[in-house]
């Protein structure tokens, strides 16, 4: 276990360095450099270049930026923001992004799973085609119209919700609600199709056969493996629900990350772009590797392996 996690660690952190370098890479070979819309002399221009280690190659740029990043962790400054560090502005972006992707992430993977063994328990019925239809829709119908919609019945028609902003549970409904739908609709998915190949083994047969409740022991031994995909979803997921969403942000008026990652693009904010990629990047290797830890406490035939 020991060895796994340090192999991991290592490799995790390759893993970062080499994304940064392409990230910060493509960043400033776009067209029109993060000057370009300030009007200044070309004599100004070269000054602020050199100011920010923008200067010279590409490769000279690439090593001064890494050399800052490796050696002081240091993520540097916006070039859009001057007074701000890129950690201050992610640390201010960061928190709206957690606490409405934590909601949605719960709401996904708990209703997810329910509405995923209530299908396969009733497999043809009509808790099942009521499922899977639902799944159906929320998976086929975008988010900018599901959410606009929400904001129109709930907040503007029965006024049962504010319709922006993030600071009260109330607040957090309708975003996380409309956030999480996509992916509980595949966690319902998931774990309809895996329990229903769980049901088809020798041993749920044979347990049906003694006469247990298929329902414990589908619960008490099945769900374990049945739950292996799932889990496998859930790492990118968490990952993804965590840092945000651009048209989430922008329909129910947040301030997060999401909104960072357009405005670093438009502005050519090389430092800022590559800093919430680095972020980004960072949650997806650590929900990951979460998941290979939990693989091994669901099914002990499971080892880990560097």
């Amino acid at each position: 276990m020991a060895t796994f996690i340090l192999r991991r660690f290592i490799s995790s952190l390759f893993v970062l360095l080499c994304v940064a370098s392409l990230t910060f890479v493509l960043s400033i070979s776009q067209k029109g450099g993060p000057f370009e819309k300030e009007r200044m002399t070309e004599q100004a221009k070269a000054a602020k270049e050199a100011q920010y280690g923008l200067d010279g190659s590409k490769s000279e740029q690439l090593g001064r930026y890494l050399k800052r990043l490796i050696f002081e962790g240091d993520l540097y400054v916006s070039l859009r923001y001057q007074n701000l560090t890129v950690a201050e502005i992610l640390g201010q972006k960061l928190p709206n992004s957690l606490l409405v992707g934590g909601t949605a992430f719960l709401i996904a993977s708990v209703g997810g799973v329910l509405v995923g063994f209530v299908a396969a328990m009733k497999k043809d019925s009509l808790w099942d085609v009521g499922g899977m239809f639902f799944a159906l829709g929320a998976i086929s119908v975008p988010t900018f119209i599901t959410g606009p919609l929400m904001i129109a019945v709930l907040g503007i028609w029965l006024g049962w919700l504010p319709i922006g902003g993030v600071g009260t549970w109330q607040q957090l409904v309708m975003p996380s609600i409309c956030l999480s739908l996509p992916f509980l609709a595949y966690v319902a998915r998931l774990t309809r199709n895996s329990l229903l190949d769980v049901l088809s083994q020798n041993y749920m047969r044979t347990a049906k056969a003694k006469g247990l409740d298929e329902v414990r022991v589908l619960a008490k031994h099945g769900l374990k493996v049945a739950i292996l995909p799932v889990v496998t979803y859930l790492g990118p997921m968490a990952a993804y629900v965590l840092t945000g969403s651009f048209v989430i942000e922008s329909v129910f008026n947040i301030s997060g990350v999401g909104m960072v990652f357009v405005n670093a693009i438009q502005n050519a904010d090389c430092f800022l772009l590559t800093g919430a990629v680095i972020v980004y990047s960072a949650l997806i290797v650590f929900f990951n590797f979460l998941v290979d830890v939990i693989y091994m406490f669901l099914d002990k035939r499971i080892q880990l392996h560097g």
